[in-house]
């Protein structure tokens, strides 16, 4: 064996020998050899998050054209729903989880995977039944068609209480113009696609938020992950609220982004910028819808009282556009409504409780509604284990958890028709998003206002006030490889039946249609239709000329009168129409469906009360299919 000391020597006069190509290996001739198989296998590991996603997708698409929902149960889409869509759920969101923590990855992919979430939790209904849900969809439907036949809007001695969409008409104003734009008959036609349409508007300002207080990604996108999960409270329908909330998110954008400690004069010219922006997103909003103006009031307070954002121009800008409009358009229902509304002031209990005719009843539907209940425990507890956890984060998004605990003092001021919870949840979610995503990654980055200029893009600058400071991390979660991906799966699984879960009474067959429209197309002015409740397709159609009572929203004396002799109460409730006016009493599978899960009356009084009318010789059966009869009141002789 040769001395150590020989080695350098033999190396020496090796290195100085020619090599032969053909027989001498090299250290290099890997890369000189396979140049092509290297590159290619880079590509197919940047792009395997495809996998995942392309066959969550298909899977989904498998799901749709398999499920049957002709005949829902107490459970609604849960129960229809081919297993494959499950799967499906599982797989994107084991591929988002994967891909969001790999640094490697392009930026785009837990872009995709967001927009196949809301694809196959927004879209599946639009997919799936042949008329758009939501009786309160049709209900908007017929104020833009009242907005497009009368060409103006009406007060209160003209319309009644439906007068209060006129006083508030920027979406159906935007909406008549539409349907105008795209030569269509009515809004119906696409009116099942707006929950997909509206919450994807939601992620731009989602975005911009998060943005303003980490350039972590993984942080961005698993707190817009579980605010579209979280975000189950139905809002995202046909409504003012779904592009209110939309303007809301917007203006606390362009807040929380670029206003702050004053600067210098050439700041302040370019914040004036921006407040001309700012007024223009507000304006949209006062004019559009009641309640999110007082949320944004309450937020932008909230954040003013920091000395991060001790600006009081956003403020001040909301409230004078906000009391400019509810002393002017908005005088009349206001001046109506000002009474309850300061008695309900304080009254926390009221304001929260459900009232009469809300208690769900039922295997399915108290088993979807503790769903919806779990998931936003779940998210809310998630956020302040964020926040407990995370105190240098906490420090730094301090304005974003204030966003998150404004909307609380609303408990206080009005019930808003026993949806006032519902609304405080959603209105709470983006900055409880934030925190809860914290609670389930192992490392955060701080905001990016920390890092130094010249590693942050300039199209991706954010707000030049904070200080700069050190980036820590957050400490390691040991359990977080395994819990968080199963907390988040959880979460994603339980918005289906918190979203869907009614659909039994938000769904409307076409027969159901039919038998509505025919009604409304034979009703002559100052008819009257009485119901069971409002939730049928078209209720609200041709509200300008024909009347409606919903006898279930009367007092419970006389619901029970109604329950014991059925024909003869109805008959004298419908007799003080004059003729040429008709009175129709209408019953269909939605009002069923609705009375039933609600807990106003079972199945056998309903039937007891349509069997009633059907013998009765005071009433004459006009219509009659599957999804519901319809009889008009004999001229009484």
């Amino acid at each position: 064996m040769p001395e150590t000391g020989e080695t350098p020597a033999r190396d020496s006069r090796d290195a100085r020998a020619p090599r032969d190509p053909a027989t001498t290996p090299s250290r290099e001739e890997p890369a000189r050899s396979e140049p092509g198989s290297t590159a290619r296998a880079g590509r197919v590991a940047a792009a395997w998050p495809v996998v995942p996603l392309l066959t969550a997708l298909s899977l989904w698409g498998w799901a749709v054209r398999h499920t049957d929902v002709s005949a829902l149960d107490d459970y609604g889409l849960v129960s229809a729903l081919h297993p494959t869509f499950w799967a499906g759920l599982a797989v994107l969101t084991a591929g988002f989880w994967f891909t969001v923590r790999d640094p490697r990855r392009r930026a785009g992919w837990p872009a995709a995977f967001v927009l196949g979430l809301l694809v196959m939790e927004r879209a599946t209904q639009a997919v799936l039944y042949p008329t758009p849900l939501y009786a309160w969809a049709w209900k908007h439907d017929a104020v833009i068609d009242h907005l497009l036949t009368s060409g103006g809007l009406q007060s209160a001695d003209r319309l009644g209480d439906m007068a209060v969409y006129d006083q508030w008409p920027g979406f159906f104003a935007a909406q008549a113009a539409l349907v105008r734009l795209l030569g269509v008959d009515n809004a119906a036609l696409y009116m099942a696609w707006w929950p997909l349409v509206s919450s994807v508007l939601l992620l731009l300002p989602l975005l911009l938020i998060y943005r303003t207080f980490t350039r972590d990604r993984r942080l961005i996108w698993t707190a817009v992950w579980l605010f579209c999960v979280g975000n189950w409270v139905g809002q995202d329908y046909f409504s003012p609220q779904s592009v209110a909330f939309a303007l809301h998110l917007g203006v606390l954008a362009v807040v929380l982004r670029r206003y702050g400690r004053p600067g210098a004069r050439d700041a302040r010219q370019r914040q004036a910028v921006w407040t001309v922006l700012l007024s223009v997103l507000v304006i949209a909003i006062v004019v559009s819808h009641q309640l999110t103006p007082g949320m944004l009031v309450v937020t932008l307070l909230a954040l003013a009282l920091t000395r991060r954002h001790r600006d009081w121009v956003p403020l001040v800008t909301t409230v004078v556009i906000f009391l400019a409009w509810c002393l002017t358009a908005a005088l009349p229902f206001l001046s109506a409504a000002m009474p309850d509304m300061i008695r309900s002031v304080g009254d926390i209990g009221a304001n929260v409780e459900t009232g009469y005719g809300s208690t769900p009843t039922g295997a399915g539907a108290v088993a979807t509604s503790w769903a919806a209940r779990l998931l936003s425990a779940s998210v809310l507890l998630l956020a302040l284990a964020g926040v407990l956890r995370a105190r240098e984060l906490r420090r730094r998004a301090l304005p974003l958890l204030l966003v998150a605990a404004a909307p609380l003092p609303m408990f206080v001021a009005s019930s808003y028709g026993s949806e006032m919870i519902f609304r405080v949840l959603m209105f709470m979610l983006p900055g409880a998003a934030f925190f809860a995503a914290a609670a389930l990654l192992p490392t955060s980055q701080l905001p990016a206002a920390q890092l130094p200029a010249s590693q942050t893009p300039a199209a991706q600058m954010p707000a030049p006030h904070l200080p700069a400071a050190r980036t820590p991390s957050l400490p390691p979660l040991r359990y977080a490889a395994w819990l968080s991906p199963l907390v988040l799966l959880a979460a994603t699984l339980a918005f289906v039946p918190s979203y869907s879960g009614k659909d039994r009474v938000n769904y409307f067959p076409p027969g159901e249609v039919a038998l509505v429209r025919q009604l409304f197309d034979q009703a002559p002015d100052d008819s009257l239709v009485v119901a069971a409740n409002r939730n049928y397709p078209l209720a609200y159609e041709q509200y300008w000329r024909v009347d409606h009572y919903w006898f279930l929203e009367d007092t419970r004396t006389h619901v029970d009168d109604i329950v014991r002799d059925p024909a003869a109460v109805l008959a004298r409730d419908m007799a003080g129409v004059e003729a040429p006016a008709r009175a129709y009493f209408l019953l269909t599978q939605g009002q069923v469906a609705n009375s039933e899960m609600n807990g106003q009356l079972n199945s056998a009084q309903l039937r007891r009360v349509r069997e009633s009318v059907d013998d009765s010789p005071r009433f004459e059966r006009v219509a009659r299919n599957s999804a519901g009869v319809l009889y008009v009141l004999k001229p009484a002789s």
